[in-house]
């Protein structure tokens, strides 16, 4: 069978570690369908920096490409129209890496026809003494921008576009014919059923002929596509010419979105710049509508069956899928049984099917304040595999027993079906909770399961916190919309005993479902948090140590090395060659993060510590290797409970059903069990795995190597699902998160003039950035600004100080801004200093006031 693997160790094997399409083909004796899998493995491994595409058809190791001073990064261009290379580690050579110290600069006459975002080949044709780099971009490897949203002007000869993203520095020009989308490009999937009435201009009349309307969870947008005057209309451009160094890129428009200002095309341009699938393709909604919702007698006798339980999904007010349900009850023994049963979505999306392919491009549901892309269609997503109350659904059920620690002491997997109680919301289950009476009189007969459900959560949290797993609980911000659907405030996300309870119950069920994989040497994938870097480490405790506060780390031991480059360029020269300080690894576990957090807790630097906490750790990730969970203290967690909305999950629930239907051919006479008799003991751990789980992983006699793994999905592919599912995730997150930051902005407009309090939230060389105390919105105080005296950055303390008055503007200050200006480009906001706290004073005038 053809893989990654296959085609590395063959490439590896050539005398320049390099091969071209035709002789893997040749070489591997490839035929039909095989030669199209090669071409699809080839541009997948490209994309992942496996390989390097040095040629049209021609391919090398990375290494080899590093060796010529070529090497594979993404393009990030500047506004002026220079730009930075970002390396990718896997295409650096380990001399390279060692003079390397940042991103690779490019002038602007070396970009060639690259775009911002582009995966390029680089030639380094300088580095210096500092580490920087400059260079030149040998060719695009992989487009990152096949469309481009921005801002449609009428030209001389046609028309152009100009990109909302200041990024993409120059315009497409749109020829004659090409400035209205084709018939084909206006095509959208619309709910089956719904309509949506025409949007009407300020008179009253239709303004269009024709309605387009997204598949989203939410109020479904109606988007006009006729227009009489394209000028200041934003549209989506298909790039049909690269640039060149004397030739903008050409392009057509394929879809007209509306003016900026309208309601709703922010989160439409959102969806578009970042590329975002959104229309499903007939194939997925046909099979997605032919799914069926009535679930036959001989699948139902083959499940357990939890239908006569009071088994409750708790969710947000706004939510309309509901993948998670639970259920808790005391058993004879004294201890807790917690039930979590998650939306059966494998049973509905099959391997490779159209519906399968199109949420493993997806990845995951992406959120905005007012509504949803989701992985799956409205039919599936809200309906079918959504738990909704008083019908059967099927389930993957995670039942475990639970001792007065919190300890799992037996477990039960199984495929089940319910029929949910009540659809419950977090607001009505603390309220429950709370002693409130109205809500204790309506959910009467559950009051007993939420109290005790409350009980066990805070059973659970305490073994976490004893197992020294980090809970920074910071706040987030969320939109409010007025009646209209205008936005009206920013406010603070409330978290109460009701979203801890289900947090516990959730997390308990994937770590219980990653244990009894990995302990079955099944291939899966994991959910996983890799320790921080020293240098991280190292940042955040220089910053900790000016509020008086330690991880508690030590010293930082740091390795000099030379590189031989330098020792050559010193020798005869009577110079020494430079050292670089490479810092060695650190001893730090969660539970140092855990007792500094319990330290900060309530204090007034609590804010911006934790941030900084959160900022030196990695991201997490998914991987087909178990490498822990720093942030959980866990040696084994997965993605277990959203497959509604995250595509490792349901991978993790394909594995399991096939694990569990292994089981039933096996033991097919035995009877189900509440919790099974011969279920794997998840006992206590060390205090050496307390306090370090990922940094030494508790392994089994005789576990077998990740590729010797057994399991319905093989390690290279998992491989693969876990690298796609962690940049959609990534990218979903950067979409969420960019969009917020733009209504932040639209919300400010017109409150430039205010006055507000704030925090300072971070400190450079060119000012300080501010967060407002009640509005969650943050903005730059420029240094050139501050006018009352001449101020110098400390890199050192990381403050800003006047020459004369001694005046300090450090992290965790309160200040008084004024909302200054907004820069309507870059979507960001200036404040100005208005008033402040007393001031703080260095050198001469400090000690004086120690000496009184």
């Amino acid at each position: 069978m053809l893989s990654d693997s296959t085609i590395l160790k063959h490439i590896a094997k050539q005398a320049k570690h390099a091969a071209g399409f035709k002789q893997l083909v040749r070489e591997l004796g490839l035929r039909g369908e095989e030669r199209r899998e090669l071409d699809s493995l080839l541009q997948k491994m490209v994309a992942r920096g496996t390989l390097i595409s040095v040629d049209s058809d021609r391919y090398a190791l990375p290494a080899a490409a590093a060796d010529k001073n070529l090497i594979a990064g993404r393009l990030s261009m500047h506004r002026d129209g220079f730009g930075f290379v970002i390396p990718d580690a896997k295409s650096l050579s380990p001399s390279l890496k060692a003079r390397l110290t940042g991103d690779i600069f490019i002038a602007p006459n070396l970009i060639g026809n690259a775009m911002h975002g582009d995966l390029v080949l680089v030639d380094i044709s300088n580095v210096r003494p500092d580490g920087r780099a400059e260079g030149r971009i040998v060719r695009p490897v992989m487009r990152a921008h096949p469309t481009v949203v921005g801002i449609f002007h009428y030209g001389s000869r046609g028309g152009y576009v100009r990109p909302i993203d200041s990024k993409i520095t120059q315009e497409i020009v749109i020829p004659a014919g090409m400035e209205r989308p084709e018939a084909s490009d206006t095509v959208a999937s619309q709910p089956r059923g719904r309509r949506q009435d025409a949007p009407r201009t300020a008179g009253g009349t239709p303004a269009v002929q024709k309605m387009s309307v997204d598949r989203v969870l939410g109020d479904e947008v109606a988007r006009p596509t006729e227009w009489d005057d394209l000028e200041g209309l934003v549209v989506d451009v298909e790039i049909t010419d690269w640039p060149s160094p004397t030739q903008n890129p050409r392009g057509r428009v394929v879809e007209i979105l509306g003016r900026e200002d309208d309601f709703g095309v922010d989160v439409e341009i959102t969806i578009r710049k970042f590329h975002l699938p959104h229309h499903f393709p007939a194939a997925a909604l046909e099979e997605a509508q032919d799914a069926l919702a009535i679930i036959p007698a001989r699948e139902l006798e083959r499940r357990r069956d939890f239908r006569g339980l009071p088994i409750v999904t708790i969710d947000g007010e706004t939510a309309r899928d509901f993948d998670d349900a639970v259920y808790v009850r005391m058993l004879p023994n004294g201890n807790f049984e917690l039930q979590v049963h998650i939306a059966d979505v494998a049973q509905y999306v099959t391997p490779g099917s159209a519906l399968d392919q199109e949420a493993r491009l997806r990845g995951t549901s992406v959120y905005f304040p007012d509504r949803a892309v989701p992985m799956l269609p409205l039919e599936l997503s809200t309906d079918i595999c959504s738990l909704r109350p008083q019908v059967e659904r099927l389930v993957l059920s995670c039942v475990m027993e639970m001792d007065h620690r919190g300890e799992i002491v037996g477990y039960d997997l199984s495929e089940g079906v319910i029929r949910s109680m009540e659809r419950m919301t977090y607001t009505a289950v603390n309220a429950v909770l709370e002693g409130d009476a109205a809500a204790r009189e309506r959910y009467a007969p559950l009051v007993a399961t939420f109290e005790l459900m409350r009980d066990l959560a805070l059973v659970l949290n305490r073994k976490r916190e004893r197992r020294g797993s980090i809970d920074f609980d910071l706040p987030e911000p969320v939109i409010e919309f007025d009646e209209l659907g205008m936005m009206k405030s920013i406010a603070r996300s409330e978290r109460n005993i009701a979203h801890r309870l289900i947090e516990e119950f959730m997390l308990s069920a994937n770590e219980c479902v990653a244990h009894d994989l990995e302990s079955r040497h099944v291939a899966s994938l994991y959910r996983i948090h890799e320790k921080p870097d020293a240098k991280r480490v190292y940042d955040f405790e220089v910053i900790a140590a000016t509020f008086g506060y330690s991880l508690g780390v030590g010293p930082l031991p740091v390795h000099r090395v030379q590189t031989k480059t330098d020792r050559r360029a010193a020798y005869g020269t009577g110079k020494r060659a430079r050292d670089i300080e490479v810092p060695k690894d650190v001893h730090i576990t969660p539970r140092m993060y855990q007792k500094l957090t319990e330290k900060i807790a309530g204090k007034p630097e609590e804010r911006i510590l934790s941030y900084l906490m959160l900022r030196s750790l990695k991201q997490a990730r998914y991987s087909e290797e178990n490498l822990g969970h720093f942030a959980l203290a866990a040696t084994s967690y997965t993605h277990f409970t959203s497959p509604i909305r995250r595509y490792p999950d349901l991978i993790v629930h394909r594995i399991l059903k096939d694990v569990l239907r292994k089981d039933r051919s096996q033991h097919s006479s035995q009877n189900p069990h509440p919790v099974a008799k011969n279920a794997t003991r998840m006992g206590h751990p060390s205090d050496e795995e307390q306090a370090s789980p990922w940094s030494k992983r508790r392994t089994r006699a005789g576990a077998p190597a990740p590729h010797e793994l057994g399991g319905p999905i093989g390690i290279e592919e998992l491989h693969e699902i876990a690298e796609e599912s962690s940049r959609a995730e990534r990218r979903a997150a950067d979409a969420e998160r960019e969009l917020i930051e733009g209504k932040k902005v639209k919300f400010m407009q017109d409150r430039v003039g205010e006055d507000f309090d704030g925090l300072i939230t971070s400190v450079t060389k060119f000012g300080f950035f501010v967060e407002l105390t009640d509005l969650f919105v943050e903005g730059l105080v420029p240094l050139n600004s501050l006018t009352d005296d001449r101020y110098t950055y400390h890199e050192n303390t990381r403050e800003i100080i006047g020459q004369r008055s001694r005046k300090i503007y450090s992290l965790g200050q309160k200040i008084r801004v004024l909302v200054d200006r907004i820069d309507p480009v870059e979507k960001k906001i200036q404040f100005a200093v208005l008033e402040e706290e007393p001031v703080r004073t260095k050198g001469k005038d400090r000690k004086r006031k120690k000496q009184s």
